[in-house]
């Protein structure tokens, strides 16, 4: 039977109608994306706050009454609260730095030591950095002033690091706060997951989807970044009441340190060493040195702790989250990352596990 020439017209103006409809729909969706994608960091951050406070909030909604917005706003503020120490401490401990270095300067009691004869003989780099280190150590004003392009380009871009840190802080608490609005429409936020999941994959796996998700994110964001928090804590305060130069910077060092999955002995075996070498054997440096490495190893016992209680996320997937987040999106991207890619990551396997014919979770078992 032949197509007629009606049918032939009512079939291309159906697909005419429908490629308008997909035309206009993909403009909806690129205009909607740009004016999001200014807060796409901020949300995302905010719904892993709200997704791993959430267990706290639900054991203190009974406490206040089964208020949602008491609640909610009791953990914002305290946590607020606690943030608030170690950017104190931060503050605090580069305001001095700054004020120690330009009073060192301004004195002219710094000096370098000459270098030792043996530096010469040291290969390839021997003789001119034994030529510079001491031209620096007989004349430092002139070898300043030969690098001052040099120092001028490096000194703005610590400051254009620290103004991104400040920046980042900042969108820290904003992300809190947004993130206690989520925890007080909770329930109505897990059903919307659920129902979203649902649409995307099937009215079958929608729960167990919503719940791999949740668990992962939980997992990751208490078992590495909650560490690594932690750590800071534990060694900054200890620094902080040492006295140590640049406590501040150090334990935000350790943080960084932490989410990228690196030891913080990195940092606490050289400043047991400067301890030691500065003020010598005593009770209080060996007290505070034992402290300060048991509190460098802590992430050896609360990382099995934390992170096992979710879902066994590898390693390298936490490292290569934390990097490429730090790259593309600075520090908020440092704690994005690793939380991001572990969903996808288990999301990935959670569909190649689950192929047709295999079963789904009987897969999964075999597997």
């Amino acid at each position: 039977m032949q197509p007629t020439p009606t049918s032939d017209k009512a079939l291309s103006r159906g697909l005419l109608d429908v490629l308008i409809r997909a035309g206009l729909i993909a403009v909806l969706v690129m205009f909607c994306f740009q004016i999001f994608h200014p807060f796409l960091n901020l949300m995302l951050w905010s719904l892993i706050m709200a997704i791993t406070l959430y267990p706290l909030h639900l054991k203190l909604r009974g406490m206040l009454s089964n208020s949602e917005g008491r609640t909610a706003t009791l953990i914002v503020v305290v946590a607020i609260a606690i943030l608030m120490v170690p950017i104190y401490l931060l503050g605090a401990s580069l305001a001095d730095s700054v004020e120690q270095a330009l009073t060192t300067v301004k004195s002219g009691a710094f000096h370098i030591r000459p270098p030792a004869e043996s530096v010469a003989s040291w290969p390839l780099v021997g003789k001119p950095l034994h030529a510079f280190w001491l031209q620096a150590s007989t004349d430092l004003s002139g070898v300043a002033q030969k690098f001052t392009p040099q120092i001028r380009e490096l000194t703005l871009t610590l400051l254009g690091k620290l103004a991104g840190l400040g920046m980042g802080l900042l969108v820290f608490i904003v992300a809190l706060i947004i993130a206690g609005i989520f925890m007080a429409y909770g329930e109505g936020g897990s059903r919307s997951a659920v129902e979203i999941a649902s649409r995307l994959s099937g009215p079958d796996k929608g729960s167990q989807i919503t719940e791999l998700c949740t668990a992962t994110i939980r997992a990751v964001a208490q078992g590495v970044v909650g560490i690594a928090f932690i750590q800071m804590l534990l060694i900054g305060v200890a620094f902080v009441l040492k006295g140590i130069p640049g406590a501040g910077l150090l334990a935000l060092a350790v943080l960084l340190l932490g989410i990228m999955q690196l030891p913080a002995t990195l940092i606490t075996i050289p400043v047991i060493a400067f301890v030691f070498t500065t003020e010598g054997a005593s009770t209080a440096t060996i007290v505070f040195s034992i402290y300060v490495f048991i509190a460098g190893l802590a992430d050896n016992v609360l990382k099995p702790l934390l992170l096992g209680r979710g879902v066994n996320v590898p390693m390298p997937v936490v490292l290569i989250g934390a990097l490429g987040g730090m790259v593309t999106n600075g520090v908020i991207g440092l704690f994005i990352g690793p939380v991001v890619l572990a969903v996808g990551y288990q999301l990935f396997w959670q569909w190649v596990r689950d192929q047709p014919g295999n079963g789904g979770a009987g897969a999964e078992k075999r597997t």
